[in-house]
């Protein structure tokens, strides 16, 4: 699919269009934007999402790093249509104020940083709803004792509530990657973590290498002496809970 005859999808930016009506229909659907919502799309693309969601809001703010992608979203001259060229990582979403509900069918390449980004604005959002690869999701949502619960997992997990929408083929976007997609829904929750930056050290100490003990992986940070959580356990057993315990401790000493 082209925008125009000189138009072609760009590899480096991760451009894959979702072209499926009834996927796109689902999305929309999920979504529920209302008139009033303080709405964000990363990554605009060719429209998909951004066309029939400019007939239900009073402004969308959109951003895209495709210079090509833009000019073309400037000459529509949409008066509801919000444009910020820039790249998604260095964009100052605080700057758009608070509630702000954040769309978008996120490049694979810079997925995880976005998400991690997502967590420093969580205080601004509403809710999320993106579309990412499959396992991706599938490691957002997984729980403890499972292979491929991880660092991700237990960052969002703190923070945001998660839930997996739906499956998307490969079949629905053009041109086809080579894996499937899933929509992923995140709210913000009140969390018990006392220090964003101490937590994410704790935890990311802890999945350094999987295959050892808690007391390999942290013994310069705490001792068994320091905590109640058992650190002759993998990473991998223990609950986001018990992480939320280990990085409180980690600060109490």
């Amino acid at each position: 699919m082209t925008i125009n005859n000189n138009y072609k999808n760009k590899k480096r930016f991760g451009q894959n269009f979702l072209v499926d009506e009834i996927i796109i229909n689902n999305i929309i659907n999920s979504i529920a934007a209302k008139k009033n919502d303080n709405l964000v799309e990363i990554g605009v693309g060719l429209g998909a999402l951004t066309i029939p969601l400019l007939s239900k809001l009073d402004k969308l703010n959109i951003i895209e790093i495709d210079r090509d992608l833009v000019d073309f979203w400037k000459a529509k001259n949409i008066d509801n249509l919000i444009i910020n060229q820039t790249d998604v990582l260095k964009f100052d979403f605080k700057s758009l104020g608070s509630n702000l509900r954040i769309i978008g069918n996120l490049p694979y390449n810079i997925s995880s940083p976005i998400l991690f980004q997502m967590l420093e604005i969580r205080e601004n959002i509403k809710d999320m709803i993106f579309m990412l690869q499959q396992e991706v999701v599938e490691r957002m949502v997984a729980k403890h004792d499972n292979k491929i619960y991880g660092r991700l997992s237990v960052m969002l997990q703190a923070f945001f509530e998660i839930e997996m929408l739906f499956i998307v083929p490969n079949t629905a976007f053009e041109p086809q990657p080579k894996i499937s997609s899933a929509i992923v829904y995140l709210t913000p929750i009140e969390t018990k973590v006392k220090d964003i930056d101490i937590f994410s050290k704790i935890v990311k100490a802890a999945f350094s290498t999987r295959r050892k003990t808690l007391n390999n992986c942290l013994k310069t940070l705490l001792s068994q002496a320091d905590t109640k959580i058992d650190l002759t356990k993998r990473a991998e057993s223990l609950s986001v809970d018990d992480f939320i315990i280990l990085s409180n401790d980690y600060k109490n000493k």
